[in-house]
């Protein structure tokens, strides 16, 4: 049985395993009322169950219906507390561990083809000579096309033991033909830290993506390798952005390596008494001293959360994003008959101020998934060991907000037509080099060549203005006010237009930013995309100047500020 920190189920990573020995009991009412509850309603529950497969006037599937069953009963309880199948086992193997059997690539659906987005750097897709943007047209003897892509489950047919092959009929951008390659399945463990390096000569960083078995030890390597590379480097940022968490034993050890041993990191509390446990740092720090900055946003969570949290709250770093997403229950993982499991929530986390990260309100979460607004009334407010107030109820909030840039809709719907996706393949087949990741620029000639791609993909879309103009011409074609301004209508509609065709070269910056991290990535993986972006990353750049200032540092980690 495994307790578990558990991300949102709409992220694919199971966040916190952890041993345990849990009895069975209940406290909050006298076991024999309980228990003669549950006999009753599993006994009305299952003549109800073989009436309805008995008089039903369709056939119904029982496994299908006892699932719809089963899968609303655990939702009335909490986004985290859900039924994992025999057949669902494997996911959960890799939710857990980040270990699976494959081609070592993300593959994901787009435009009703199934593309690689991101091959895996020292795996066998990359070994095998695939790249980002490669189209998948037939995986063995499965054809994929647009009739049947979306009932194929891609990863199925990838994934299998390692030392087996799976043979792929490849449609490359600037190839004539598709072709096959061959591709050896290995054992593929998702790195904790895909990147570690200096942002500059005194500030180093360390991404961490997962809290999967290991991560604590690869933190404290790659801290130590840059601390040998870099004997001067006066400061630390750790970017827990997008990380939906891991084991809470890697983020006590994480934490561990930036605070003092015996430092409390965690506490859980919860119905049973076994659940009541208190965590605190086994060992002495590796970089105690060092000034830290961590950085967040709202898709850091759980595990992400405790880190953070920790950092905060024992004022050892300063936080730089925006509020993280606020998951702080923990799951407890039962077997089931059959080879199935239940993970059922069964406490909740404390970070050291005595403060509950949980979002107050499940259901209270914007679009992107990240904590709703949250009425000051309903939070509780602690103090960190230098004497700040932070609160509890919804996430992590950072030291210092960094906003995030807000898209304009040309450069939201070249995304969502995968222009500038497609460009960086294109790119990649007509260039066999480019610069260092750091070196390479989006030049005003290589800008041109995708406003012309643009072109010939004829881009088009619609914005925000148009809509909005057009419901005003059809209310003035309602009240009879349009044929009496037809010549204003006209003027305004050729403006837009025009305005609108600007947009491209507009807004170049924000365009180049994601066009530049694109073709990167497609020489130099997730590697060169981290390396690309630290002259432009707001939340970095936010990082390394305090980092860079010890005075503006010790203030906003001071009561006095």
């Amino acid at each position: 049985m495994r307790k578990i920190l558990q991300k949102p189920r709409a992220w694919l990573v199971v966040l916190l395993v952890l041993p345990l020995g849990l009895s069975v009991g209940f406290y909050s009412r006298p076991a024999g009322d309980v228990h003669f509850e549950i006999t009753r309603n599993m006994d009305i529950f299952g003549k109800m169950y073989r009436e309805i497969h008995t008089s039903y006037v369709d056939d119904v599937d029982p496994t299908d219906f006892m699932r719809t069953g089963i899968d609303a009963m655990l939702k009335s309880l909490d986004p985290y507390t859900n039924y994992i199948s025999a057949s669902e086992i494997e996911d959960y193997r890799f939710q857990s561990t980040g270990q699976y059997g494959g081609i070592g690539a993300v593959v994901g659906k787009m435009d009703k083809r199934v593309v690689i987005t991101e091959p895996y750097e020292g795996y066998p897709a990359v070994k095998a000579g695939l790249l980002a943007g490669d189209e998948i047209i037939q995986i063995d003897q499965e054809v994929i096309n647009e009739d049947n892509v979306g009932e194929i489950d891609v990863r199925d047919l990838l994934r299998g033991q390692p030392k087996t092959t799976v043979t792929l009929k490849i449609k490359r951008v600037g190839t004539p033909k598709p072709f096959d390659v061959e591709v050896e399945r290995a054992d593929i463990r998702i790195k904790n830290v895909p990147y570690k390096g200096m942002v500059d000569d005194q500030v180093g960083y360390v991404s961490l993506t997962g809290f999967t078995p290991g991560a604590a030890k690869e933190v404290k390597s790659a801290i130590e390798e840059l601390r040998k590379a870099t004997p001067d480097m006066k400061g630390l940022i750790l970017d827990l952005r997008g990380n939906p968490g891991g084991l809470l034993y890697e983020a006590i050890d994480i934490s561990n390596l930036f605070v003092p041993q015996g430092e409390k990191i965690v506490e859980t509390r919860g119905k049973m008494e076994s659940s009541l446990k208190n965590y605190t740092a086994r060992s002495n720090p590796t970089v105690p001293n060092m000034p830290l900055a961590v950085l967040i946003n709202r898709r850091s969570a759980s595990a992400s959360e405790i880190v953070s949290g920790v950092m905060q709250d024992l004022d050892r770093g300063v936080i730089v994003g925006q509020r993280s997403f606020g998951k702080g229950l923990v799951q407890t993982t039962r077997p089931l008959s059959y080879n199935s499991q239940i993970k059922v929530t069964t406490a909740k986390y404390y970070t050291p101020s005595g403060r509950c990260i949980q979002a107050i309100d499940y259901s209270n979460r914007n679009e992107d998934g990240s904590v709703g607004k949250i009425p000051d009334s309903l939070q509780n407010s602690f103090t960190t060991a230098a004497g700040r107030t932070v609160k509890d109820g919804g996430g992590v909030e950072p030291d210092i907000e960094v906003e995030l840039p807000e898209y304009h809709t040309v450069t939201r719907e070249l995304l969502r037509q995968n222009i500038v996706f497609d460009f960086a393949s294109q790119y990649r087949v007509d260039h066999e080099s480019i610069p260092p990741a750091r070196e390479f620029q989006i030049t005003d000639a290589l800008y041109a060549e995708f406003i012309a791609y643009c072109g010939q993909r004829e881009f088009t879309f619609e914005t925000k203005t148009e809509k909005e103009f057009a419901r005003l011409k059809e209310l003035m074609e309602e009240e009879k006010y349009a044929e009496a301004l037809d010549a204003e209508l006209k003027a305004i509609d050729a403006k837009i237009h025009t305005e609108k065709g600007q947009d491209l070269k507009d807004f170049r910056n924000e365009i180049a930013r994601l066009l530049k991290d694109e073709i990167v990535g497609r020489y130099y993986l997730r590697v060169g995309k981290i390396e690309s972006s630290f002259n432009s990353d707001p939340e970095v750049l936010a990082a390394a100047k305090i980092l860079q200032n010890p005075a503006a540092y010790q203030k906003t980690l001071s009561v006095e500020q």
